[in-house]
């Protein structure tokens, strides 16, 4: 008799399950292949799946189907090919935590994972963290950063995981949802997620002087139980986010602030880079869209080996 359970980690062919709201751990794997359609991806199943398994025998549950997904967070695989890696699946709220410095989140960091989030109807809000650390030297900065991403219709908390500032209300956003924490290396993930629940004992890495640049200390993707309720997925702290099956007329879709005005371009389809009468390039000129946002646009159309 087919069960359903909810993939809460994985490590290579072996899987954790439960029947979420419960938090009841058990594992399983998989016997032979098991693919979700539509996806050409590295790793079959991602925490988060809603699954369907039998028990062969009192110790041993066999995977036998992945559920329909209602989104995921997707990447390009570690070795650059086309292939798509799947970071997580059905979540509620995918929180970005970023930071000015201690070290910089680079923008094209930034605006590849909220492009991704977009495309494959994540709910997110952006994290400022390490508020704590920030003089009056980083107030422009903090505001540049604020404007750009308000303009485009993000939401953006400033918090300080050691301070405690912004952990409460952080709390009542995640209870009684799955979400994902996400960021580059060194932004101060897992002591965020330790500041929510003290009880939670995740690694956390140095900051490396050399790079200023953080050292990786999350190396499964897993999801934790909140005390206070709900779910945390942590995703590995990496360096780059690489983009998958994007058309390159499809790009600017997925930034809100070039929607909003792109109907108005005299061309359609409109790259937004060469044609006569664009909307989105005369906007940039006069300072309704930031140059930074554009500029990673065009980085993102260079990437698909489309534009030139």
């Amino acid at each position: 008799m087919k069960e359903k359970a909810t993939v809460v980690k994985h490590t290579g062919s072996h899987y954790l399950l439960s029947k979420l709201p419960e938090w009841n751990v058990f594992s399983a794997v998989i016997k032979g292949k098991l693919r979700l359609k539509g996806f050409n991806a590295t790793n079959p199943i991602a925490v988060g799946d809603m699954v369907a398994y039998h028990m062969e025998d009192e110790n041993t549950a066999v995977i036998s189907e992945i559920l329909p997904r209602k989104n995921c967070i997707v990447r390009r695989a570690a070795n650059l090919s086309k292939q798509t890696h799947v970071i997580a699946a059905n979540i509620d709220m995918a929180y970005l935590i970023v930071t000015i410095d201690f070290p910089e989140t680079k923008p094209a960091f930034v605006d590849r994972f909220l492009v991704t989030c977009e495309a494959y109807n994540v709910p997110v809000k952006i994290l400022l963290n390490k508020t704590d650390l920030y003089t009056e030297n980083h107030a422009g900065m903090i505001d540049e950063f604020k404007g750009i991403y308000s303009n485009a219709g993000y939401r953006i908390d400033e918090i300080s995981a050691i301070a405690g500032n912004g952990i409460e209300r952080l709390k009542d956003e995640i209870k009684d949802k799955v979400v994902l924490f996400a960021g580059a290396s060194g932004v101060g993930k897992s002591s965020l997620i330790t500041a929510i629940d003290p009880s939670l004992t995740l690694k956390t890495g140095e900051i490396s002087d050399a790079h200023n640049q953080g050292r990786h200390t999350t190396t499964f993707y897993e999801m934790h139980p909140i005390s206070s309720g709900g779910f945390i997925i942590d995703m590995p702290g990496i360096r780059g986010f690489g983009l998958v099956d994007f058309k390159p007329e499809e790009i600017s879709l997925f930034f809100p602030e070039m929607f909003r005005i792109a109907e108005e371009c005299r061309f359609a389809p409109c790259t937004h880079t060469h044609e006569p009468g664009c909307a989105v390039k005369q906007a940039v000129e006069d300072g309704e869209i930031p140059y930074q946002r554009y500029m990673s646009y065009l980085g993102m159309l260079e990437e698909n080996g489309k534009y030139r």
